[in-house]
């Protein structure tokens, strides 16, 4: 009897762990009771019917990673290039995965590459090499629509590499040189536009500069001599009533005062004159009549300048 007993106590301690279940965190085991789907165990400890209740598999439920390993794809405008990507994926259907699909994992991958060639083939060489944010949703959609029956949700697809033939990258990178050059030399020639500008705003403003200065110049010049006018203007003035006020009306101050002048000219040309000085009929006249005031002004006594000596007359 103890026997038997022990045996049934080992027997119920292999039944008790066989129907004990733990499944990690972010997994799904699929139980099937007598070959046929039963229950989902979700991460924790799940209790089953040992020899009845079976796990099919386990599901990583988690955000899955599929590398798509370069292949060749060809544009619209027949060019050969070789194209890779990566696929986020995750099972929201553990059910479908496991019943819907021999291998998820793999019937993923060809469904990339058939998306990859076909919407590559849609697009021509410039296209495919400036839109890959096009391709990448494009690719997402058609492996979203297609997967959803399988129980799997496409996140997002990523472009790695793409890579055209040697012949069209020579041909590129020459095209971007030139390209490069162009930029080069439009800046140069904007950058001298620019300084041609300057420049010439500069010579404006330094020239309306200079104008402003020549203009207030010479105001300054006509204004002092204006007022170098109105002085002698005055002087004169001055003296004519001093001339006046000494002779009275009988005289004529204004000639003397055209005969001071001719005999301030005659002292300029005797200066640099050695020999005879000629002078003219009508200053002699001139002269004269300054002779005859100063003889008027004997009794008054102002000291007027004595006529001039004797001079050659015109014959």
């Amino acid at each position: 009897m103890l026997y038997v007993a022990l045996v049934l106590v080992v027997l119920a301690l292999i039944f008790a762990a066989a129907s004990l279940k733990i499944v990690p965190q972010g997994y799904v085991k699929v139980i099937e009771r007598l070959g046929k789907f039963h229950s989902l165990a979700y991460g924790g400890l799940n209790v089953i019917i040992p020899f009845i209740d079976g796990v099919r598999v386990t599901i990583d439920v988690r955000e899955q990673i599929s590398p798509v390993e370069p292949q060749p794809a060809i544009t619209r405008d027949n060019v050969t290039m070789e194209v890779d990507c990566v696929v986020y994926w995750s099972v929201f259907d553990s059910v479908k995965a496991t019943y819907e699909i021999q291998d998820v994992r793999r019937g993923l991958e060809q469904l990339a590459l058939s998306a990859l060639r076909n919407v590559i083939g849609e697009l021509d060489l410039d296209h495919t090499l400036t839109s890959r944010d096009l391709i990448n949703n494009k690719m997402r959609a058609v492996l979203d629509e297609s997967t959803e029956r399988w129980g799997v949700k496409v996140l997002r697809v990523e472009l790695k590499n793409i890579e055209p033939p040697p012949e069209i990258k020579f041909t590129m990178e020459k095209q971007m040189t030139a390209e490069r050059t162009r930029r080069a030399v439009v800046t140069e020639a904007e950058g001298a536009k620019a300084a041609a500008i300057l420049r010439a705003e500069g010579d404006k403003q330094s020239n309306v500069i200079a104008a402003e200065g020549r203009r207030a110049a010479q105001i300054l010049d006509a204004e002092g001599k204006a007022e170098a006018i109105e002085r002698l203007a005055a002087a004169e003035a001055k003296l004519v009533s001093t001339i006046v006020a000494a002779i009275g009306k009988e005289a004529d101050p204004a000639g003397y005062l055209v005969a001071m002048k001719y005999l301030d000219s005659f002292k300029e040309i005797a200066r640099g004159a050695d020999k005879t000085v000629f002078i003219p009929y009508e200053a002699t006249a001139a002269m004269g009549s300054l002779g005859t005031i100063k003889e008027m002004l004997g009794a008054h006594g102002p000291n007027f300048p004595p006529p001039p000596g004797p001079v050659a007359r015109r014959v």
